[in-house]
């Protein structure tokens, strides 16, 4: 982003997009830890950051919450947001959807609207259908005044 646009935003919204960025290491590209510097950089003191991304069970493995599967454990992304000096101001519950407990053998694309890799008709779609969208945090976060 433009240098002259430090301190100039009011609110980044990121939504169903952390993953792609995180999915990558540090040492391979730094996507996520880049990303959320730059979002630090612009945004006003008191600026906002808002987060809705599809969340895994924070049991699974890190390495299967890595973003590769669409998924990433809130106390993740709340890591990460801090390590960028945000405060986390909370959460809502408003786009959670507790049908969608993933297992380490799933991706989020399974469920609708995408139904990756079942076939229409087939008792695998049919269940996944019931499960409907995924499950999503919804995080606010505030760069200090």
């Amino acid at each position: 982003m433009p240098e002259d646009a430090s301190d100039q935003v009011d609110a980044v919204l990121f939504i169903r997009a952390l993953h792609n960025l995180n999915r990558f290491t540090d040492e391979e590209s730094p996507y996520m830890s880049d990303t959320l510097a730059e979002t630090f950089r612009v945004l006003k003191p008191g600026g906002i950051a808002g987060v809705v991304q599809h969340s895994g069970p924070e049991t699974n493995s890190d390495d299967w919450a890595n973003g590769s599967n669409g998924y990433l454990k809130k106390s993740a992304v709340i890591a990460a947001f801090e390590a960028a000096g945000f405060e986390y101001v909370g959460s809502s519950d408003i786009n959670a959807n507790a049908a969608d407990v993933p297992s380490e053998e799933e991706f989020v694309w399974r469920l609708p609207p995408s139904r990756s890799g079942t076939e229409e008709g087939s008792p695998e779609r049919a269940a996944y259908d019931a499960i409907g969208e995924s499950n999503r945090m919804t995080l606010k976060f505030r760069k200090p005044a």
